[in-house]
């Protein structure tokens, strides 16, 4: 179907957060100003676990919950269990028009080069487009580009930190169980060094709509191929996941006042 990239959309999110509040008799609260994707739920289970968390009460998205806390000094908003790309940017448009400043994913990925022991992260540069979703916002294009100002302002408070944390390209996917041996050869080949299900998507969404994302993947695992896989660390990896969302946040300007300085 040919796309008209410059034409509105008629089903708006902020018109469904309208009505959801209406009908549920929700507060018309903003949510933070840096919100946090968390696939695979383990932030959210640590925090919940450990009493660290409340439902952001003012959320008005029919699909999923929003967790609120403080770490580091920075308010946070965290949705879980947002998975693959078209569930992902549902959950981004509606964080944007809620009151979203800066977005960022942290999402479990299966290891296409090595760069070290797993676990580890990766600040995903682009991405390989191997998804629906991101047609709908940009043109045909092998990759999806992160916003280079952002990344360049992230990565040197990256580096600092205990975690290893690397940078480059992954390849997002809508259908994880065809990771083919042919497929993964590909993608090695296009200087992929893992494999994820929501980068290209937010990707594409915040260069079209000129929102602030930084996407990372947790490399966990080699895809199953061998016994042990998957171990992400302390609490599921979820007090790592937290010291890059928030050294990424703090390189961006906050939490002065919410604001971004690149």
């Amino acid at each position: 179907m040919e796309k008209a990239y410059d034409a509105p959309s008629v089903f708006r999110p902020q018109n469904l957060l309208r009505e959801a509040r209406r009908q549920r008799h929700l507060p018309d609260d903003p949510v933070p100003h840096v919100c946090v994707l968390d696939p695979d739920g383990d932030i959210v289970r640590s925090l919940r676990a450990a009493g660290r968390s409340h439902r952001a009460k003012g959320w008005a998205c029919y699909h999923t919950e929003m967790d609120a806390t403080e770490y580091g000094g920075i308010p946070l908003g965290i949705v879980g269990l947002a998975v693959g790309a078209p569930f992902a940017v549902l959950v981004a448009e509606q964080l944007f028009v809620s009151g979203c400043r800066l977005l960022i994913s942290v999402t479990s990925a299966g290891q296409i080069v090595s760069v070290g022991p797993t676990p580890y992260f990766v600040l995903i540069e682009r991405a390989i487009r191997d998804e629906g979703t991101s047609l709908h916002y940009v043109p045909a294009s092998p990759f999806a580009e992160g916003d280079a100002a952002l990344l360049a302002r992230a990565w040197p408070a990256l580096q600092r930190l205990r975690i290893p944390v690397h940078r480059g390209m992954t390849w997002t996917t809508d259908a994880p169980y065809r990771e083919t041996e042919q497929a993964i050869a590909l993608a090695r080949g296009q200087g992929a060094l893992a494999v994820e299900m929501e980068a290209a998507a937010l990707y594409a969404f915040a260069g079209a709509r000129a929102r602030h994302v930084l996407c990372f993947a947790h490399v966990t695992n080699q895809m199953a191929v061998i016994e042990g896989d998957f171990e992400k660390g302390e609490a599921d990896g979820a007090r790592d996941s937290l010291d890059v969302i928030v050294a990424a946040a703090r390189a961006c300007g906050f939490p002065k006042q919410g604001t971004l300085s690149c």
